[in-house]
């Protein structure tokens, strides 16, 4: 048995520590540290110090710490890299008008049947994502089976396309992230207390004035997880772009992957690549101080 130390409070005691016992949470905790640092921290160090190098592919790079190129690359490709920003949030706010009440109703009114519709809403994500959306590269297409139908008895002009477009490129994007709004939005309405609801209706809300002032506060936890794991994705992608749009909808991610690929610009790719990283964290910024997160983890918690 464990031996047991007096306290200075009568009839307390405390158990003595064994040796490197204080040390467990931190072993514990080192695998993760490790992968992290492996995987996150050391490429990043890597890029940024190619982000600083000149050079070409066939002489070789060297470290010259030319801060030049990151304005090079902002000067040359700033339309991209708003258009990608715009891309982002307008697929974002489509999800979330979209999945806000699927994830609603699966909260409040599958019943016994949640786990199936949560199912069916994931199945697709058993499929690669690239197939996925090159399916829709064959519904949009001009003659495909949604167009194609509609053009044959005249509701549509012969000349009309979605590919190519920015309404595809979002289409796209809002098609393949939105299970990342619905699912934060589903977890965040099923911590809602039923009875909370029945008081509200008890003091005479309406049943908007209820999802107003009771539901809709109660699941921002989910929604400002939901948007951040929609808008970091959505603004970085490539593959849509790359299937659905054309060279008036290209993404910043698709020039990176140019720069990378093709070009075999490491130093421009790398700053692009930071540059994205920047504006992408000033945008997170933004709208943690803008919803208040500090209210957004208070409601989380109760």
């Amino acid at each position: 048995m464990e031996r047991a130390v007096r306290t200075d409070l009568p009839g307390l005691t405390r158990r003595r520590r064994r040796p490197g016992e204080a040390l467990g949470p931190y072993l514990m905790i080192l695998p993760g540290w490790l992968w992290l640092a492996a995987f996150f921290v050391t490429p990043v160090i890597v890029m940024v110090s190619l982000s600083l190098q000149t050079g070409n592919f066939i002489d070789g790079f060297r470290q010259t710490f030319h801060f030049g190129t990151y304005a090079d690359m902002v000067r040359t490709y700033h339309v991209q890299l708003v258009r990608s920003l715009v891309y982002g949030v307008a697929a974002t706010v489509a999800c979330a008008a979209v999945g806000y009440p699927v994830a609603y109703w699966i909260a409040f009114r599958a019943g016994r049947h949640k786990s199936v519709f949560l199912f069916l809403m994931l199945l697709p994500f058993f499929v690669s994502f690239v197939i996925r959306t090159q399916s829709w590269n064959v519904v949009l297409a001009d003659h495909g089976v949604l167009l194609g139908p509609l053009k044959d008895i005249g509701l549509l002009p012969a000349d009309f396309h979605l590919l190519a477009t920015p309404y595809a490129v979002i289409g796209g994007l809002t098609y393949n992230f939105l299970p990342f709004m619905v699912l934060p939005v589903y977890v965040a309405l099923e911590r809602v207390d039923p009875k909370v609801i029945e008081a509200s209706t008890d003091l005479y809300a309406s049943r908007a004035g209820t999802f107003l002032r009771v539901v809709l506060p109660l699941s921002l936890p989910g929604v400002f997880a939901g948007v951040l794991l929609t808008f970091v994705p959505a603004c970085a992608d490539y593959v849509n772009a790359g299937i659905l749009g054309g060279p008036s909808t290209t993404m910043i991610g698709n020039i990176i992957q140019t720069e990378y690929f093709t070009n075999l610009d490491y130093p421009g790719a790398s700053a692009l690549s930071f540059v994205l990283m920047g504006a992408l964290l000033l945008a997170v910024f933004t709208y943690a101080r803008t919803l208040g997160t500090d209210e957004v983890l208070e409601a989380a918690a109760r």
